[in-house]
């Protein structure tokens, strides 16, 4: 699996904002069509998962009913049960609330990281730039799913581990989506005006750099937390993400591979889950990038 940094052009914007500035934005979401769709399906995704984490299902997600196994969807289980007559409905709540758990954690480290490093290199320029950028090609040299059951071999299964797994390889796209727009802000003209005053250099790459370069990291974020999210299934298919009996949705595609000529609904609402959550959160990350593009702005 290939993954390319976003690429998303931006222009020096004044470093105070309204204090509306959140209300705007999700206006502008809600305005876009892909956006407003994005945004209702994660909300319920979110809810569902909320749900999910605090136990406020129909049934326990890991108890087994044998006298109920591999019965289709009904009133009693709206998604029927699995060959260990555990509810589906359950625990794909259970399993959502688990995939957003690690992508959340996954690409709030490596946005962390790898924001503070492409800002760094495009702000300092010179051999900073140098480093972080062969750091970057070596990471992008390996494929993402190879590079993450790499690190996953190497940590052991378990959801942290997998959150660090998929946080190092989402890191270096962050750290060449920031290191672009901080070339340009560098060499705008309040930038110098603050390094001649004698501003602090971390003052100005936090009030006046990171503020100007954020409208491509947060459309990132939402890319990578689809991508976040499928990744963290395909470890789990492979047995090296979560492990049972804790549901997940990836481990739950993989045990519905020898039941699903017999029971289809112990694979459709799983993968179903997978990809109603990638397509809302790249729904969403379109309409974020509609509603930060800078020539909107300058059209309002």
């Amino acid at each position: 699996m290939s993954i390319q940094p976003l690429a998303t052009e931006t222009e020096p914007v004044p470093a105070s904002t309204p204090a509306n500035t959140r209300t705007r934005l999700l206006t502008r979401v809600w305005h876009d069509r892909n956006g407003r769709i994005g945004l209702v399906v994660t909300g319920v995704l979110v809810l569902v998962a909320l749900l999910g984490a605090v136990g406020a299902v129909p049934h326990d997600p890991i108890a087994q009913h044998p006298d109920d196994r591999l019965q289709g969807p009904s009133g009693t289980y709206w998604f029927g049960t699995d060959q260990f007559g555990r509810d589906i409905a359950a625990r794909v709540a259970v399993g959502i609330w688990t995939s957003l758990r690690v992508a959340v954690l996954s690409v709030a480290i490596a946005t962390v990281i790898g924001s503070v490093l492409g800002i760094c290199a495009g702000f300092f320029r010179g051999w900073v730039d140098q480093a972080v950028s062969r750091f970057v090609d070596i990471l992008f040299a390996f494929p993402a799913i190879l590079l993450a059951l790499a690190v996953v071999t190497a940590l052991g299964t378990g959801w942290q581990n997998t959150a660090i797994a998929i946080a190092v390889v989402y890191t270096p796209i962050f750290a060449r989506v920031s290191r672009g727009p901080t070339l340009s802000v560098g060499n705008a003209e309040y930038i110098k005006a603050q390094r001649v005053l004698g501003t602090p250099l971390p003052r100005i790459m936090l009030r006046h750099v990171l503020p100007n370069v954020s409208a491509p990291i947060v459309v990132q974020v939402t890319l990578a937390l689809s991508w976040a999210i499928l990744t963290e299934s395909s470890l789990s298919f492979l047995g090296l993400g979560t492990q049972p009996p804790a549901a997940s949705l990836g481990l739950m595609v993989s045990d519905a591979r020898s039941t699903v000529a017999n029971a289809w609904w112990t694979l459709t609402f799983p993968a179903l889950a997978i990809v109603v959550a990638v397509i809302a959160l790249n729904l969403l990350g379109d309409g974020l990038r509609s509603a930060l593009d800078p020539r909107r702005e300058s059209r309002s």
